[in-house]
């Protein structure tokens, strides 16, 4: 191949792999914002128990998929038997969730968001203790903020289905995040910058 043929074929290859990325990207973070704007229209709920709606199925697929990931990577055994936990418990109230979601006719996300992805991304290029202490990190802070959603969903949700559905969930996810915090604390020193929590 003559160099002016091969640098347009490496220029053409360039240009579809970053259309590629930068499409995945757009997708990831449009799903959130399409299924607000279905919502908006279709759903049978107001406004904000549908971005609950939304937002707590974002979470939940967030930590399955990450959950699957660390069980591929991490090799303590008390990280592993979290992320099963995560994968399940996740699961089981994503379907609940999903169930709710298709009786009221609210439309969920069918991938998680760009900032999830993006977590995603940077956690698959780390391995051993650098992987274990991000994967982890990341557990408190997700689940420090699905514990304000899903607090303010249990008392401020119109729809009695998901006020109700918020309250039941409310407890693991509390039980998830000290969980995670003591994981944390146990593998590596207290970091005063991460967010700490005082629970009721």
């Amino acid at each position: 191949m003559k160099p002016l043929q091969f640098f347009w074929a490496v220029a053409l290859v360039s240009s579809v792999m970053l259309a590629c990325n930068n499409t995945n990207r757009r997708a990831a973070s449009d799903s959130i914002e399409q299924a607000q704007g279905v919502n908006d229209t279709s759903a049978m709920v107001n406004e904000q128990d549908a971005d609950f709606a939304v937002k707590a199925a974002d979470a939940n697929h967030a930590e399955i998929e990450l959950g699957k990931l660390a069980l591929k990577k991490v090799t303590d055994q008390r990280l592993k038997d979290f992320a099963q936990r995560m994968v399940t418990d996740h699961q089981r109230a994503n379907d609940e969730l999903l169930a709710i979601a298709t009786r009221l006719n609210i439309t969920l996300p069918p991938a998680i968001s760009e900032d999830h992805v993006d977590k995603q991304r940077k956690l698959r290029d780390k391995s051993g203790d650098a992987f274990a202490k991000e994967y982890i990190d990341i557990m408190v802070k997700d689940h420090d903020r699905a514990v304000s959603l899903f607090e303010d969903a249990a008392s401020g949700a119109r729809n009695t289905d998901l006020q109700a559905f918020a309250a039941k969930t409310l407890p693991a996810l509390k039980k998830h995040f000290e969980e995670a915090k003591i994981l944390r604390d146990s593998i590596s020193p207290m970091d005063t910058t991460t967010i700490q929590r005082v629970l009721p």
